[in-house]
């Protein structure tokens, strides 16, 4: 048996309790261990004594899965871990100490146990666990100290100036290779309304979002799918204070009355997330008349921004519509909005749609610089609506698709980040893995002011806003 233990130390600029909350649950992990792929949370509720947790180790860039168990949490003091995989064992210590109201002492001690291996070869393996340990500090650092906007080296500006190689970044590779994937600037006493939380990112978005203690509005179809999304959402982050809103998207109507009871029944929305969406492989109309693809994806969410504009900008709120990559392929085609004319492709609808948010989005900055406009786009995520809409693109990428977790990332870090709550048209950037990007490549694909607005004038008769 080969026993090696390792002790490495940081000093953090960050209060002790947004410390120990964020590394309670061990599921973050993934978010600042390069030495982790994925990790879940398998007891429901807070974390606590007892709570255990699956990982999916990254050794030698294969995944190795562990089982992970905290044995003790004294708050604010010492977290105990338990960790067990294929021929080893490891426990974590980490203890904390506050040095000021903003800044934390963190030691963390591992001691790893190897089964199968002699403890000659003890002088080769210390460097590599030495070199692990460096590499997970590094990335607790940047996790809790160091996650502001995302500067693009030049390579990667050049890559994503070429598209196809910067579409390598939608998968889940771009997202590991962030320089902070930390998700851990608190929310307490804000509320953020979000759509389409019963599935995918929506509902991963709101896992997070709550466990950083947001007050969640959450706004889905179906009774049944909205109290299975309250469920899970209580079993990842534990007590959360959450108000289902049950309403159909593609309805304008049912928007409007979504609108109505929001403003008469909630006295401040700090955040408000358009991130539900549909692609769908034929055309259809709504019952108002609408391409169903344009009602969800465009005139709900505008709906949405307009109606609640007042109440967010009196509490100086953000708005985060979530947008696609796929936008980057396609214009605004203003005189053929519900494609009509010619054969009928619903990825252009979608990203037609998406394109037509993005371009809302960027007028509204300048319009009422009291919100903080901000568009994002996920990547390439596995999600229950990619594989029912896109059936073949999810079979092929399956290895590649971020996970909704990761998918969601930049969703919640706009919502929550105080770096991103700067107001005007600085803020109306398009985000993608937290830096901010072009929002059009390809001739024909931008959308100048003139066109914007009109768009606008159609969007808003339609609407009745």
């Amino acid at each position: 048996m080969l026993t090696l233990p390792l002790t490495r130390e940081r000093v953090l600029d960050r209060p002790i309790a947004d410390c120990f909350r964020y590394l309670a649950d061990f599921s973050t992990t993934e978010q600042w261990d390069p030495g982790v792929f994925e990790a879940d949370k398998r007891t429901p509720g807070p974390a606590r004594a007892g709570s255990t947790f699956a990982l999916r180790l990254n050794v030698l860039g294969r995944s190795v899965p562990a089982d992970y168990r905290l044995i003790e949490r004294d708050e604010d003091r010492r977290l105990v871990l338990e960790g067990s995989g294929p021929g080893f064992t490891v426990v974590d210590t980490l203890d904390f100490e506050a040095l000021g109201p903003a800044r934390t002492r963190l030691r963390y001690q591992a001691v790893m146990r190897w089964d199968a291996v002699p403890a000659r070869i003890a002088p080769l393996l210390r460097p590599w666990a030495e070199r692990l340990g460096d590499q997970a500090m590094t990335g607790l650092t940047r996790a809790l100290v160091e996650d502001g906007p995302e500067q693009l080296p030049a390579r990667e500006r050049l890559a994503q100036k070429l598209l196809l190689p910067g579409m390598v970044a939608f998968t889940r590779r771009g997202w590991r290779t962030q320089h902070s994937r930390g998700l851990s600037r608190r929310m307490d006493g804000r509320t953020v309304a979000i759509t389409g939380v019963t599935a995918g990112l929506g509902l991963a978005a709101a896992k997070e979002l709550a466990r950083l203690g947001a007050r969640l509005i959450l706004i889905g179809r179906g009774a049944d799918r909205l109290t299975a999304a309250m469920q899970a959402i209580r079993d990842f982050a534990g007590d959360a204070e959450l108000l289902p809103c049950e309403a159909e998207l593609s309805s304008l109507a049912d928007t409007q009355r979504l609108a109505e009871r929001l403003l008469a029944e909630l006295p401040a929305i700090d955040v408000l997330i358009n991130n539900a969406g549909a692609l769908f492989a034929e055309r259809g109309d709504t019952p108002e008349g609408h391409e169903r693809t344009l009602a969800i994806n465009l005139l709900s969410p505008a709906l949405l921004c307009k109606r609640l504009e007042p109440m967010l900008a009196e509490r100086r709120g953000r708005v985060v519509n979530v947008v696609s990559g796929g936008l980057y392929l396609q214009g605004l085609a203003l005189d053929d909005l519900d494609y009509q004319r010619g054969d009928y492709d619903g990825s252009k609808a979608y990203a037609r749609a998406k394109r037509g948010l993005l371009a809302l989005t960027r007028l509204w900055a300048e319009d009422e610089p009291r919100i903080a406009w901000h568009a994002m786009h996920p990547g390439w995520a596995a999600t229950p609506g990619v594989a029912k809409s896109l059936p073949g693109f999810d079979r092929r990428m399956q290895p590649f698709l971020r996970t909704p977790r990761q998918g969601a990332d930049t969703m919640v870090w706009l919502a929550s980040h105080p770096a991103v709550a700067a107001h005007g048209d600085d803020s109306s950037g398009f985000w993608f893995d937290r830096a901010q990007r072009p929002d059009a490549l390809l001739p024909g694909t931008a959308v100048d002011t003139p066109t914007a607005m009109s768009l606008e004038a159609e969007v808003r008769l339609r609407g009745g806003w």
